[in-house]
C-alpha cells in the first residue's frame, strides 16, 4: 500500500503563496515562550550591521562602498570648478562680507549635485534600458534635501579665492562709502569660483532600505574627499590647481545617521477591531528596523529618523523625521523609535 505524500510546504513556498501570514507567523509565534522574530532571523528592532570601505575608486576625489546585508551601494564624489561669471544672479556679498555658513550659497548655486542610479539586476524590478525609476529620483531628492538641512558641509571649503594685491585694494574702491558716510572695508580676497561636488551613487545590490545605505555612502565618501588646492590666476582669468601642494580634505561637520523602519500590522486583527467600532484599537503592529525587500512589500507605513550623537555632553540631536503612509506611528511610537535610532548611530560610528 502506497503511503500518502506529505502536504507540508517549505518555508520558501509558504512565503510566496501567503507572504503576509508567513511573516505574521514568525512575529507572532503560537508559543508565548518563543521570542518574536522576523523571517530573516533578526529581532524586530535589530538592524543589519553596516560595513564601510573608503577610497574604493581611484579616479574620484572621494569614494566609499557601504553594505548592509544584501544592500550594497557605491558612492563617488568628484569636484569640478565653476566660475562666478557662470552663475546666474551671483551675489558677491555672500562670499565677500564674511558669510562662512554658506547655506544660501550651497543651495542657490547648486554646489551639491547628487545622482542615484539603480544598476541593472540589483533588484528584480530593475530592468535594462528603462528610464530612471521613481525610487531613484525620490532617493536623489531626499539625499539632496538632507545634505542641505544637516549642514554637514561648509561652503568655505568650496570657495576659490583671488587674493587682491595692494594696488587693487588701494584703487578706486578704497574711497567707497556707505549710506552713513563711513568708509567701506574692502576685503583682501574675493571668491572667483567654486568647487561643485558631483555625488554619484550606484546600487549594485538592493535588498530593502536603500535610503539609509545611500546616505551612509554619501557621508563616508564626503569624509574621504580631498580637493586639490585651487586658486584664481588673474592674468589668465581662470582657475588653476597646484600639484605641488597636498590636496585638502573637506571639513565634514558631525555624523548624522539615518535609521528607517517599516510598520507591519496584523491585518486580520485590524479588520476585527474596526468592525467592532471601538475607535481606539489599531490592531497588533511591529516596528521592523532596517527592513529588507520582502518586508517592505508587506508594509504600508515607513518612518525615517536622522540623529547625530557626535557632540559630547549634548545628547542626541534630532535632525529630521520623515514618514509615509499609515496611521500607526504617533508621538509615543516615535519617541521609542528615536531611542532605537540612537543605538543605530553607535553601529555606524563604529563602522566609520
Amino acid at each position: 500500500m502506497a503511503t500518502q505524500s506529505s502536504l507540508t510546504l517549505s518555508s520558501a513556498t509558504f512565503a510566496k503563496l501567503s507572504p503576509h501570514p508567513y511573516l505574521l507567523a514568525n512575529l507572532q509565534p503560537p508559543d508565548a515562550s518563543t521570542p518574536s522574530s522576523r523571517t530573516n532571523g533578526r529581532q524586530p528592532t535589530q538592524a543589519r550591521p553596516p560595513a564601510i570601505n573608503t577610497s574604493s575608486l581611484s579616479h574620484a576625489h572621494g569614494s566609499a562602498v557601504v553594505r548592509t546585508g544584501d544592500t550594497t551601494v557605491i558612492c563617488g564624489v568628484r569636484g569640478e570648478t565653476l566660475t562666478t561669471s557662470q552663475i546666474p544672479n551671483y551675489r558677491s556679498s555672500l562670499s565677500s562680507l564674511g558669510n562662512t555658513s554658506g547655506a544660501d550659497e550651497l543651495r542657490d548655486y547648486d554646489l551639491l549635485v547628487p545622482n542615484i542610479e539603480l544598476a541593472t539586476g540589483c533588484a528584480p524590478n530593475c530592468l535594462p534600458g528603462v528610464p530612471p525609476t521613481t525610487l531613484a529620483q525620490t532617493l536623489s531628492t531626499r539625499v539632496y534635501s538632507l545634505l542641505h538641512s544637516s549642514g554637514v558641509l561648509n561652503v568655505e571649503d568650496l570657495r576659490i579665492y583671488h587674493k587682491k594685491s595692494h594696488d587693487e585694494r588701494q584703487g578706486g574702491d578704497a574711497d567707497m562709502q556707505d549710506a552713513d558716510g563711513e568708509d567701506i572695508d574692502i576685503p583682501s580676497r574675493e571668491a572667483k569660483a567654486y568647487w561643485v561636488l558631483y555625488i554619484d551613487l550606484l546600487f549594485i545590490s538592493l535588498d530593502g532600505n536603500p535610503f539609509d545605505a545611500a546616505w551612509a555612502a554619501v557621508l563616508a565618501a564626503l569624509r574621504d574627499t580631498k580637493l586639490p588646492r585651487a586658486y584664481w590666476d588673474a592674468d589668465r582669468e581662470m582657475v588653476l590647481c597646484s600639484h605641488r601642494e597636498a590636496a585638502v580634505p573637506l571639513s565634514v561637520s558631525g555624523l548624522p545617521v539615518a535609521c528607517t523602519a517599516a510598520v507591519f500590522t496584523a491585518k486580520e486583527r485590524l479588520k476585527q477591531s474596526q468592525s467592532r467600532n471601538t475607535g481606539t484599537e489599531k490592531g497588533s503592529f511591529w516596528i521592523l528596523v532596517d527592513p529588507d525587500r520582502f518586508e517592505e512589500s508587506l508594509c504600508d507605513e515607513m518612518v525615517t529618523v536622522v540623529v547625530d550623537c557626535s557632540t559630547e555632553g549634548e545628547g542626541a540631536k534630532l535632525l529630521g523625521i520623515s514618514k509615509s503612509g499609515g496611521t500607526v506611528v504617533g508621538p509615543e511610537v516615535l519617541r521609542r523609535f528615536v531611542q532605537v535610532a540612537e543605538s543605530r548611530w553607535q553601529e555606524f560610528r563604529d563602522a566609520f
